[in-house]
């Protein structure tokens, strides 16, 4: 098969490096700053506004699903380890670990001195519970599934903690960004307490989220006294509200709206490290047949989308894997469809249905780059007789009705990595994953990633990640678009925004300039 051979073919070049590489636009530190940088004389304290397009979905570090939200809790908490804007996995509340031959037992050495935002030192018994609770399976799945092969959590002494593991996992370290928390804090819904650069001062519902500088970070300090995450979600109203001054700093602007800010505002451009698609219900009819979704793959060019959105800018994905993912990514299936209207009018011919159907594509109404997408591909779709409408709901709307209920057709989304590893891009789609809200079931599939999640073999386990890339492709899972843009619109009054290879805000990084 096409699969099958580019996968044997791609495994003789493969990059076994387990550092990934931070995408484009990063910008230097206060500490590495170019001396014309430095002469925008950076000023430590002040506050900034920081207008996100969605209230958060739980501050419970733990069981927040939407990346609005982890991005913003990754200022508040921290794991044993965590990505630094290389995509290195660098120590964080542990200051050392060690890693079996065999792959199945992880051994931490806790960091002296590390506090949590309560004052109270971090102990080896809240790591233990903090790993604990996150594999727990008495109330269904775990909440990290990575945790499904943990044998034991064991405290070997007062700074060393040991995880024992039923398998072989070569990926579990990216998994140890998994936020630490203390034992006996009963609610982290109204009460987050971390370890990271920024603790919790307040949140207002559907207006915003206050956090100030700690203090008594273990680290290197965090340079503003306090951000204040500020819920915009009228996306026609954030040029105006950068504009008025209500927000300091904005991302994921399309190209029109940054092309509004020209006076007081430098504009960062990366990618936003996340896979945009036409998400399908693959349960939902026709949906359920594949040449249907191979037709819709054929009629709905990535390429036109970009131009039409974002004056070309983004990059161009074929499957559930985007380019941050350096090791694991390839670009060749970003064009393993091309469009052509005849060959898609043909294979809906095939499935029964030659005169189209209607479609209904559910998207986010805060999003914008996702309705202006869903608009581009409502007319592509007409060429192959598919009648598609723009169904918009509120964000928690989505999350419960086609997230957690599966109640949709096709939705516009991005779906992100949680870590850095490539099973956090894939597990979603195995059969039996509480994520796979697309009810993509394959046989095939599941076998393969049981294959690649239990192999040692470095080289082995990339090659299988490729081939279920190339499974979600062939099947036509989903119509796969791009990597979507990010900029960033940043007052003239802050600078040192930073770009990771995750789908994260470190506003410790930010600072005022006079």
């Amino acid at each position: 098969m096409k699969r099958r051979m580019r996968s044997v073919l791609l495994v003789v070049t493969l990059a076994v490096s387990v550092a990934l590489s931070g995408c484009s636009g990063d910008k230097k530190t206060i500490e590495s700053a170019t001396e014309n940088e430095l002469s925008k004389n950076p000023v430590e304290g002040g506050s900034i506004k920081v207008g996100i397009s969605q209230d958060l979905d739980s501050l419970d570090p733990h069981k927040a699903v939407a990346a609005g939200t982890k991005e913003v809790l990754f200022n508040i908490f921290e794991g044993l380890v965590k990505p630094d804007s290389n995509g290195n996995l660098v120590e964080a509340v542990a200051d050392s670990y060690e890693i079996s031959e065999d792959a199945k037992v992880y051994t931490f050495t806790l960091r002296d001195g590390v506090k949590f935002h309560n004052g109270n030192e971090v102990t080896a018994e809240d790591v233990k519970y903090s790993i604990e609770r996150c594999a727990d399976t008495s109330n269904g799945d775990p909440l990290v599934s990575a945790y499904s092969i943990i044998e034991s959590v064991n405290i070997l002494d007062e700074n060393t903690v040991e995880i024992r593991l039923t398998e072989p996992d070569t990926e579990f370290l990216s998994y140890m960004t998994t936020a630490i928390i203390p034992k006996d804090n009963a609610d982290l819904e109204t009460n987050p307490i971390g370890t990271g650069p920024f603790r919790y001062v307040s949140r207002s519902p559907q207006e915003n989220v206050i956090l100030a500088k700690n203090e008594d970070y273990w680290g290197e300090k965090a340079h503003l006294d306090e951000v204040e995450f500020k819920i915009v979600s009228d996306a026609d109203m954030l040029v105006t509200n950068l504009k008025g001054g209500s927000i300091d700093m904005a991302m994921r602007l399309t190209t029109t709206q940054a092309a509004e800010l020209k006076e007081g505002f430098h504009i960062e451009e990366g990618t936003m490290n996340l896979v945009q698609a036409l998400y399908l219900n693959n349960e939902a009819e026709p949906l359920n047949n594949e040449k249907v979704r191979q037709a819709l793959c054929y009629a709905i060019d990535p390429d036109e989308i970009m131009a039409m959105m974002a004056d070309g800018k983004g990059v161009r994905v074929g499957t559930s894997m985007y380019p941050g993912l350096k090791k694991y990514y390839d670009e060749s299936y970003a064009t393993y469809y091309e469009q052509d209207y005849e060959k898609a009018k043909k294979l809906l011919k095939e499935a029964g249905y030659p005169d189209g159907f209607d479609l209904e594509i559910t998207v986010s109404s805060a999003d914008q780059p996702h309705i202006d997408t869903a608009q581009v591909i409502v007319e592509e779709l007409k060429n192959i007789g598919v009648n598609a409408t723009i169904k918009p709901i509120e964000w928690e709307t989505w999350l419960e009705e086609v997230y957690a209920n599966r109640d949709f057709e096709s939705t516009v989304v991005g779906v992100d990595a949680t870590t850095l590893s490539a099973r956090a891009m894939l597990e979603r789609f195995t059969s039996d994953a509480g994520g796979n809200f697309i009810n993509f079931k394959d046989a095939e599939y599941d076998g393969l990633f049981e294959q690649a999640v239990s192999t040692t073999d470095e080289e082995e386990q990339v090659r299988l990640y490729k081939e279920l890339e190339g499974i979600l492709a062939e099947k036509a899972a989903n119509v796969y678009i791009q990597d979507l843009a990010n900029l960033v619109a940043v007052s003239d009054k802050f600078d040192g925004y930073t770009f990771y290879p995750l789908y994260v805000q470190d506003m410790a990084k930010i600072y005022a300039v006079e």
